[in-house]
Order: structure tokens, then sequence, then C-alpha cells
């Protein structure tokens, strides 16, 4: 990790400077005035834009060489804390070119971060290379800002200049926050339609985007894009096959953050990350995949995915890759108003019980030996439950935590994919909220391409069992093409899972405010993906209150 040396940031920065004022400072600094200050180079940012040691450093590009525009991939920012913010972006000229279309040469990136959309009053700037071996990924831990602030970003190479992406910092710990609203997203499926939830989300007024998983698919895309069925373009035969390789993921993010609504909702918030299945292959558990096949060499390609994932979103240098391992899971407060303990539930889990079939509950799962989290993460997860002095305790993770019975038999069928597949897990957890005494419990879940809404029961089993915390499941952005308010299953799953609130098939993404006395849940819905454009509309609300938990339809 390489650092630079700090400037001095004031601790009187002109938040208070007149909009007139801006405008007039922009008009005199202009985009010719991006990075000429000769304090460029001193900055408090950290990256981990530096060779890997003991390798050969590679020969450096002239920026103004640069073969086009190297900012396809748009920019991002993430995982804020009081004082810092990772911002991210990726050169590729060339987006579905094994290498972006820079070959194995370095290149000088430009960043500066400022109070203002405008790039009036500049706060910290800096320089670093793009290492061919990040694949061309810049990530900027930048420190020593003042928390609970906005702040705009942009970088440059050579004539290039990025899109401005706005971003801000967690409030400083301990602050009363009063206030919160996140967006949760998952599952986007390039090929089953378009990004129109992110085209709202973009314009919606959240804090924060949580992704919960699904951000990109390893099946093969056509040139027609899919559900897409694109016109006037076809897209390039290296997608039309299975991610494997190193290259074929990279080329698959491209794919993705090259939607243009995606990338406008990466510039629009902040986003948090944490990744399911489909970023590495269908279904896997730990090192095994989906067919089972040998350990070492799905090993081989989940390092290949692990490293994609991290040069591709806006993480910071503690989740880079070791070979097939990353640690993902972490802790993120905002004041004393809602701790995330954002959850890995792939890496470290069990192999799912009876083939990864929908099966009646069975010795399997219930077996104490088999995890979900794996021991070290779900340790970590209740201490820090027993150590928060948040309102809201917030879990954002992958699959169902609730029961979900799939049919009204005696013994009924459930996910073996699910929590309901490691019940022994979910009771741990279950016990370990009650040990810690959390009150206002939410857990936020992407997976199943539909919405829902849960109590989460004491005991699933009692429908009169007391009401712990709220389950509210996002549904997919694109999977599952365009869905159906009513699917086909609706009622049998209402009547076999009485803990159930809300369920609609439809696409979108679900919008969170948290309050200091309750929190509200908007399920934002899109009638049509297949098609773009379709307007967004609120299919159901429900609201907590702090304190008593439990669903209330708002």
């Amino acid at each position: 990790m390489a650092r630079a040396c700090p400037t001095s940031p004031a601790d009187d920065h002109p938040l208070a400077t007149q909009d007139t004022a801006l405008r007039s400072a922009a008009r005199v600094l202009g985009r010719r005035g991006f990075l000429t200050a000769a304090a460029a180079a001193g900055t408090l940012a950290f990256t981990v834009n530096t060779p890997a040691r003991g390798a050969v450093a590679a020969p450096e590009l002239d920026p103004a060489r640069v073969p086009g525009d190297p900012f396809t991939l748009g920019v991002a920012s993430g995982d804020p804390l009081p004082d810092s913010v990772v911002l991210w972006t990726r050169l590729a000229p060339e987006p579905f070119a094994p290498d972006g279309g820079l070959g194995a040469r370095r290149v000088a990136v430009q960043w500066e971060l400022a109070l203002d959309e405008y790039f009036a009053v500049v706060v910290q700037r800096g320089s670093v290379l793009a290492q061919p071996e990040y694949g061309h990924s810049v990530h900027i831990d930048v420190r020593g800002l003042l928390p609970g602030t906005p702040y705009h970003y942009r970088f440059r190479t050579g004539p290039w200049i990025s899109p401005a992406g706005r971003t801000r910092t967690a409030p400083a710990p301990g602050t009363p926050v009063a206030a919160l609203r996140v967006a949760a997203v998952s599952c986007q499926a390039y090929q089953d339609g378009y990004y129109t939830a992110y085209r709202h989300l973009a314009q919606d007024d959240v804090d924060l985007v949580l992704h919960l998983g699904d951000y990109l698919y390893e099946h093969a895309v056509d040139p027609a894009g899919g559900e897409r069925r694109l016109t006037g373009t076809r897209l390039p035969d290296v997608l039309n096959r299975e991610t494997v390789s190193l290259a074929d993921y990279r080329m698959r993010y491209a794919l993705y953050k090259s939607d243009p609504d995606l990338s406008a909702a990466h510039a629009a918030h902040p986003f948090v990350v944490t990744w399911d299945d489909h970023e590495t292959d269908n279904n896997y558990a730990g090192a095994v995949d989906e067919h089972g096949g040998p350990p070492e060499a799905f090993l081989a390609r989940r390092a290949a995915a692990y490293r994609a994932y991290w040069e591709n979103q806006p993480l910071r240098a503690t989740q880079l890759p070791r070979g097939s391992a990353m640690r993902l899971y972490r802790r993120l407060r905002w004041g004393t108003l809602a701790q995330f303990d954002v959850l890995d539930t792939r890496q470290y889990r069990s192999d799912q019980a009876y083939g990864d079939r929908p099966h009646p509950v069975g010795p399997e799962v219930d077996d104490p030996a088999r995890t979900l989290t794996g021991a070290e993460q779900e340790r970590w997860l209740i201490d820090g439950w027993r150590a928060s002095d948040a309102v809201w305790n917030v879990t954002p993770q992958q699959v169902c935590f609730s029961q979900r019975r799939f049919d009204l038999g005696a013994e009924p069928n459930v996910s073996m994919d699910a929590w309901d597949g490691y019940r022994a897990s979910r009771d741990r957890v279950l016990a370990g909220a009650r040990a810690a005494g959390i009150e206002n419990w939410m857990v936020l879940t992407g997976d199943v391409h539909v919405a829902y809404a849960f109590d989460i029961k004491d005991d699933f089993d009692d429908p009169r069992s007391r009401t712990v915390g709220t389950e509210l499941t996002c549904t997919s952005v694109s999977s599952g093409r365009d869905g159906t308010e009513r699917p086909a299953n609706r009622d049998t799953l209402l009547r076999a899972n009485p803990h159930l609130k809300h369920y609609d098939g439809r696409r979108g993404y679900l919008r969170v405010a948290l309050g200091r006395d309750s929190a509200r849940a908007d399920f934002q819905t899109v009638a049509a993906v297949t098609t773009p454009g379709a307007p967004l509309t609120t299919a159901a609300s429900f609201t907590v209150e702090a304190g008593t938990p439990g669903l209330t339809r708002a």
C-alpha cells in the first residue's frame, strides 16, 4: 500500500459557500483547472495501485496516447466512514478486450475531491498509477475528511475527464443521527432486461445503496443481449460463454458497468456491496461448485472471480483477495442510528443438504456441525451486536433468513440454499440476537427475485411466538425478466407462512428510511424490464416502531 504525503485540511472548510460564488469560481476554473495546483501530489489518500511485492513494474503509458475514452465503465464510491470514503474507476478504452485496450502498461490517473459539483472548492487531490495486474482499476481510500459531509469527485488521465460522482462520509461516532435513507438492490442479470430500476434510483434521495449480491451472472450473454434485443449493435462473441477465467470475469463486469443506468446510480450514491453466488458460480458452497467438480479446479476459478470482483467494486485494500480467499464481511456505522453488519453467506458455508433440491426438514438441516456463515463470521456478528449502541441493527446479506415453506403439506419443502437449509446455524444467530438484547433488528436480503416482508419469529413453527425482528427482501433489478405482481404460488406461500406479510414478483428496489422512533420500508416497483422506460410505483409500504418489532402496513 502506497501512502502519499499528507496535506493539511483546515478545520473550517467553507461548507457555507454560496451557490453563486461556486458558479463564478467554476467559470474561472472550468475543466482546465483540473489538478493544475502544485499541491496535486499532496493527499491523505491511500491506494493499492502498486505492483505486487517482487513483481517487475510494467512500463508506463503516456496518458496522451490512451487510444480512446478510458472511463467507459464510469465511476463509483463506497464504504463511507466518518473520515474516509473509497473512490473507484477502471480504465478501459476497449472494455471488451481482455486488457481493456491498454495492454500491460501502467497509466497515470489524477483524481480530485470537492465540496461542490463545480469543483471550485477542491479539498483533496492526487495521482496514482493504474496497474495492469489489477485490470487498470483504481481504488482511492481518501482519508482526513469531515464526517457527515457530501463530496463530489472525478478522475482524469491525459485529455480525458471522467463523469463526476457524488458521495458522502458517515456521521461521527456517537452522533445521534435523526434519519437515514438507504436503498437495497440485488440480482441484475444483464440478459434478462434493462436496468430501469437503477435509472429511478439514481434520481432517488438516498444516502447509501446496499447491493446484496448477484451483481453479475456467469451465464453466456448472446450478441443481442438476451431480452434487451439490442438493435444497431452486436455484443462481442467473447461474452457468449460462461465466465471461468480472470479475463472472462473482467469483460463481464465491463458489460454490466457499461450500462448507463447502472453507471448513473453508482455516480449518484455511495454503494456498500456484498456478493452472492453468481459473481462466481450458481449456488456454490465454499469450495464446492454447482456440479460438485474437483475443489482445486473450482478454487482456481473462485480466485479469478474474487479478484475481478475486488477490481470492479469500490472496496478498500483490506478486501484485496489472497488467492481464493477474500474477507468481505465487515461493519459500518451511521452515528448511533444504525449499525450495518454486512455478511458473506457463500465463501464459508457447508455444502447444501439433500443435493440442493427443495426438501422437507431432516437431520442434515439440523446438524450443528453445518454452517452458513462459518464459525468466525458467526462469532464476529454476535460480538458486534453485544457491543452495539445503535438504535437499528441492520444485517445486509444474501439468502432468505426467515422460514419459507413452499407448500401446505404436513412435511413441506423448504430451500436448501437459504437459511432454512441451515437451521442449526440460524438458531445460533437467533440465540445470539436474544443474548445481545438487540431490540430493533432488520435483515435485508436479496437472491430470490421477488419482494418479501417477514416478521422474524422466535419460533417460526409457532405463529404466536415472539417477533424478534424484521426481514425485508428486495426484488431483483432485472433477473427473472418482467415478473408479475401475483406469482402463481403467492397464495400458497402466504397461507403456509403466516409471518410473511408481503409478496410481489415484479422488478425494482427497496427503500428504507430509518429514524430514531420508527422505520419505513417502500417496495419500489417497475412493471417491465424487457422494454426500457417503465415508470416507478410504490407497490407497498410498511412501518416498524422502534422497540416494538413487527410490520405494520402503512
